[in-house]
């Protein structure tokens, strides 16, 4: 635990045990949760967590005309948490929705193509959400934790995303930022740390699979040739890729691993349905065997001629009638 400019920066647990000791005199009714949007992952040096909740809090006061921070709390990249406004003021997160409220910010732009969330992040913001939760006893549900996204910006009605609104906490904050979002993706993985759980880790879908095509590729952290460097994967590697920008494919569910485009083809998943399936050294019965597959192993398809799918870098091809593709 850490102290700089008024403020608190905690651990997960740290936090866990700082909440539970706090006395609050007014009643807490709702929970919000937001994005700053800005700051965003890019200003985050690692060791800023000060420097950028002071900043936060000069603009909130210089222009926005506030009497200090908007948030209660603020939650970074690297999963710590810190303290913001006071806990007996109200926020100044939601217009005409701040009253019996606590705010929680997360540091970053988490609309689509924005900053991907990391895993330590995500963790934390599920486990502070459960402990003000069960501090404040308001139940995990969309009636008492809300997204802003679901209030007019004019006037706070709540529309449910509706009319005039943010797309805070952003539109892949969690798999969305509509009702039916969070209440699918967001809110189980609150009440599993209510139940004593630990956060389930993220499913997150691949968009498709590809080899690599040159001798070394490599792996930045970014989609960019200025991205730093992190590793190199071989030629004929099969990559499991989550997202592509700009030509550029993340081939990491959880964190900023990046590759070129230019160097990966595109391959296709299958599963052997056949109790038994030739291998042979080219696309037709004529050409020798030289291995076999066994029921549901699961292959890469490189090529296809007629009825055949090639399944290496090599002349390795099997008969696609006994394949289960995708």
């Amino acid at each position: 635990m850490k102290k700089k400019f008024g403020f608190t920066l905690l651990t997960p647990n740290e936090f866990d045990t700082w909440i539970g000791q706090q006395n609050v005199a007014r009643t807490v009714l709702y929970i919000q949760e937001h994005h700053t949007w800005s700051p965003s992952y890019v200003h985050f040096t690692g060791d800023n967590h000060f420097d950028l909740q002071r900043n936060m809090q000069n603009f909130h006061k210089n222009v926005n005309g506030w009497m200090d921070i908007g948030q209660h709390f603020s939650i970074f990249p690297d999963g710590m948490v810190a303290t913001g406004r006071n806990l007996e003021i109200s926020p100044a997160c939601i217009y005409g929705f701040n009253a019996n409220a606590i705010c929680i910010e997360s540091i970053g732009n988490f609309d689509t193509d924005g900053d991907v969330m990391t895993l330590p992040q995500r963790e934390a913001i599920v486990r502070v959400t459960a402990a003000l939760c069960k501090r404040f006893v308001v139940p995990a549900n969309a009636a008492r934790v809300v997204y802003h996204h679901w209030f007019d910006l004019r006037n706070g009605t709540r529309t449910n995303g509706g009319g005039s609104t943010k797309s805070c906490p952003g539109t892949a904050f969690f798999g969305g930022n509509k009702v039916a979002d969070a209440e699918k993706n967001f809110f189980p993985l609150v009440e599993a740390v209510l139940h004593g759980k630990p956060v389930p880790p993220p499913v997150v879908p691949v968009l498709k699979y590809g080899y690599v095509t040159t001798d070394w590729l490599n792996i930045r952290n970014q989609p960019n040739t200025l991205g730093r460097k992190l590793n190199a994967t071989p030629y004929g590697s099969v990559l499991r890729i989550y997202e592509e920008k700009l030509g550029w494919y993340r081939i990491s569910a959880s964190k900023q691993e990046w590759v070129s485009g230019k160097h990966v083809q595109d391959v296709k998943r299958a599963t052997v349905k056949a109790p038994a399936l030739n291998v042979r050294s080219g696309p037709s019965a004529n050409f020798g065997k030289v291995s076999a597959l066994s029921k549901d192993e699961e292959v890469f398809i490189y090529a296809e001629s007629g009825n055949w799918a090639k399944i290496s870098t090599e002349e390795r091809w099997v008969s696609k009638t006994y394949l289960t593709i995708g």
